[in-house]
């Protein structure tokens, strides 16, 4: 159902300040990630550094548009991680309208494609193998006509299957985002599990991109603080279940047949975000900045 536009200003207000307040939670975990290693075994420690970023569209290059934050860090344990936040705003091309409702119907969208949308972005690329990367992104998304939110966030780890180290992570990562879904909805892992399952599938080499986690997109219960107190949770869940597994694994020695492979897993995680990843493509589809939408891409990988 149509809300005011005051009402709409007010949950996108709402929406976006959670965005980056959840930014700021996370990148101070991170940072005591790189404060305790360095505790041990000495250097620096790494810290995040922040540039805006503007969204232009080549229709409107002028226009008010909107942006971002990008926040990077090259650290001792964090090879290279990224956490973005952006608020974006204006008029869908027809290419982008035609990609919304090939998922579900947005009547109106044609004759009035005006949007806005906010969100947290965040892929970590570690720099010991024996520590999974990660990814999480959540936003809001709204139209004239429809809102929803989406998002989710997956284990990437980069050591072979067979290794006990993948399984103990994947189960902890995983209990973390089925605790938060079980808040709102017994039926929401099971559901929310399945599509990352699915989305987070390299097609071409018919193999997951890693050890799944949850993913969710078009969320419109018709209860819109549940719905966003749910994407909090999801938020909240990266940031409890995440961190402790790299704290567990930072330390662990490893050999250089490991950091090969690490480094092959990163190749194929590149693969994805260029070829499937719906954020990548709507990223640079409408203008914004495209180091910000590439920020995902790993320092180093390697194609056998």
């Amino acid at each position: 159902m149509r809300v005011n536009e005051m009402t709409d200003n007010a949950r996108q207000s709402e929406a976006s300040a959670w965005f980056e307040s959840l930014r700021d939670q996370i990148c101070a975990a991170f940072e005591t990630l790189e404060d305790q290693y360095a505790e041990t075994n000495g250097g620096a420690p790494g810290r995040f550094e922040r540039t805006e970023t503007r969204r232009a569209h080549p229709g409107d290059a002028e226009a008010d548009q909107g942006g971002g934050v990008m926040s990077v860090m090259r650290g001792q344990v964090f090879e290279k991680v990224g956490v973005n936040v952006s608020t974006v705003y204006g008029r869908l091309s027809d290419q982008a309208c035609r990609a919304l409702t090939a998922r579900k119907e947005i009547p109106g969208l044609a004759e009035d494609p005006r949007f806005w949308a906010s969100g947290i972005s965040l892929v970590a690329h570690l720099s010991n193998p024996r520590a999974p990367a990660a990814h999480m992104n959540t936003r809001f998304f709204w139209t004239p006509s429809a809102s929803w939110f989406g998002g989710g966030g997956d284990l990437n780890p980069t050591l072979k299957a067979e290794d006990p180290a993948v399984a103990e992570d994947a189960a902890q990562f995983h209990a973390a985002f089925k605790a938060a879904c079980d808040q709102h909805d017994p039926a929401y892992y099971p559901r929310f599990k399945t599509w990352a399952d699915e989305y987070f599938m390299i097609r071409h080499w018919n193999e997951p991109r890693g050890a799944g986690g949850v993913f969710y997109d078009d969320l419109n219960s018709g209860d819109w603080a549940a719905d966003f107190a749910f994407t909090q949770d999801v938020g909240r869940a990266f940031l409890t279940g995440y961190p402790p597994i790299v704290a567990k694994r930072m330390f662990e020695p490893f050999t250089e047949a490991e950091r090969a492979h690490q480094l092959f897993r990163r190749g194929r995680y590149a693969e994805f975000n260029l070829v499937y990843d719906r954020g990548t493509r709507f990223g640079l589809e409408t203008g914004h900045n495209p180091q910000a939408v590439l920020m995902s891409l790993p320092p180093v990988a390697t194609w056998p």
